[in-house]
């Protein structure tokens, strides 16, 4: 394969699909409903697992023989120090092979498998793929989301809804994130009810227009929202800064990959409340 990939959003992002559904297939070989059991500690005292490991190195090598020149930003790459420098790169990858380990340890099927193509800055494919659920979310351009599953084996298309005049429905983390925080921002919202899910799911659910709302007052790294932000970009939201309200972006600057906080809106007209 080559660049000229880049100048074909569609095919590749179906040969991404294909590379999301093996790297969650070998994800699969180690999850188990009533937990896993061999974790390692990284640096930071996060979890990490074969899992994500091996799911990684697959993503990385597949995505590299795709387009040998995108380099690509890996979660445990970054971990280990030997990730590549993207700085003056005007395109690159963002894998999370396995996002929400926690939920993979604790026996749970809302992890994913994320992987985004960034380009200056923004973020142009997103694929987001559950495999305990065989849900998978894809996106490469303004509308372009469409959500496939193992049970419809087709490709149906997802956007986001407008806000319901009986109250919205907030999306918010199962494990992080200051509840004092969210409160003070939802004061300005009529708020029906607040539902909590796990890894990129949450933006996923706004795109499917099953939500309005994500404020995330807590840490995230690029590789954690960047997928899920293509789709929700494909199905006609986006994710904004908290501090400035500007479209949340994705230059490297450093080496911690940390975004500020943030608010995914699936109605983007709630940005100007």
């Amino acid at each position: 394969m080559s660049e000229k990939l880049l100048d074909h959003p569609k095919a590749l992002c179906n040969a991404v699909r294909r590379i999301a559904v093996e790297a969650g297939d070998i994800t699969l070989k180690y999850y188990d409903e009533s937990g896993f059991d061999g974790q390692d500690v990284k640096g930071d005292g996060s979890p990490v697992t074969i899992a994500d490991k091996e799911a990684e190195a697959f993503i990385t090598e597949k995505l590299l023989e795709l387009i040998p020149s995108v380099p690509v930003i890996g979660e445990e790459a970054v971990a280990e120090k030997r990730a590549p420098d993207v700085k003056d790169e005007p395109y690159f990858w963002l894998v999370d092979a396995l996002d929400g380990t926690k939920e993979f340890i604790k026996g749970g099927d809302s992890y994913t498998v994320n992987i985004a193509l960034i380009h200056q800055g923004g973020p142009v494919l997103g694929v987001v793929y559950a495999p305990a659920q065989g849900v998978l979310y894809a996106a490469h351009g303004p509308g372009t989301a469409i959500r496939w599953s193992d049970e419809s084996e087709t490709d149906r298309p997802i956007h986001v809804r407008a806000a319901p005049g009986e109250g919205l429905t907030i999306v918010a983390s199962s494990s992080h994130g200051s509840q004092d925080q969210l409160e003070t921002y939802l004061q300005d919202f009529k708020v029906q009810k607040t539902i909590k899910r796990a890894s990129s799911m949450k933006l996923c659910t706004l795109a499917c227009g099953k939500a309005d709302l994500y404020p995330r007052f807590g840490p995230t790294c690029y590789w954690d929202i960047a997928a899920g932000h293509a789709v929700l970009n494909g199905a006609g939201g986006d994710v904004l800064r908290f501090d400035d309200g500007q479209p949340l972006s994705y230059v490297p600057g450093g080496e911690d990959f940390l975004n500020p906080y943030f608010v995914a809106f699936g109605d983007l007209s709630l940005s100007s409340v």
